[in-house]
């Protein structure tokens, strides 16, 4: 590595240490999926940080949560529009037990948000995934605020298309042209 792209490196970790209060969180690799790994921060999903999944497909991107949450140890709270249950053998081929699994239901998508971010600081629980339609960036910081510090990975599945990865997005760094 070139002395250039030392620092450069030096300095992405400097701000990672910085946008996550000075402590370095604990990252918890998804071993079914070492492609997806070596593009994330750590080489996984990060304890006490918002994942925020954006589904092109509603079924991939309840895959992923579970993926995610399967990985943890505690019950998981499952909030989704009072319709949309999910389906429980499909949870369990993903690591995600229906017994750890508690399901909770709203009408309005302000109810949702509330439910996860109580959740957040319930202690017991191992995760949370809520599924919603829009996530604006209020609600999104509201959530990484009470998030922060805690062991738990909460995930907001968020409906819609997906958007492309632009390459001057941090994300597109190191990925094929």
């Amino acid at each position: 590595m070139a002395p250039s792209e030392a620092r450069l490196e030096a300095l992405r970790d400097q701000l990672a240490r910085m946008e996550r209060g000075g402590g370095g969180a604990a990252f918890l690799p998804l071993p079914l999926a070492p492609a997806i790994d070596r593009h994330l921060p750590g080489g996984g999903t990060a304890r006490g940080a918002l994942h925020e999944i954006q589904m092109a497909d509603r079924n991939a991107g309840f895959a992923f949560a579970a993926l995610i949450l399967g990985r943890t140890t505690g019950p998981v709270l499952w909030i989704a529009p009072a319709a949309d249950t999910p389906w429980a053998p499909g949870l369990h081929c993903l690591g995600l037990p229906p017994e750890r699994l508690l399901l909770a239901g709203y009408r309005q998508p302000a109810d949702g948000l509330w439910l996860l971010e109580e959740a957040l600081r319930t202690p017991g629980l191992g995760g949370a995934v809520l599924r919603l339609d829009v996530l604006d960036l209020t609600a999104s910081r509201r959530l990484q605020l009470a998030v922060e510090g805690s062991p738990h990975r909460p995930a907001a599945a968020r409906g819609g298309r997906a958007r492309a990865v632009e390459r001057h997005q941090p994300l597109a760094r190191g990925l094929p042209p």
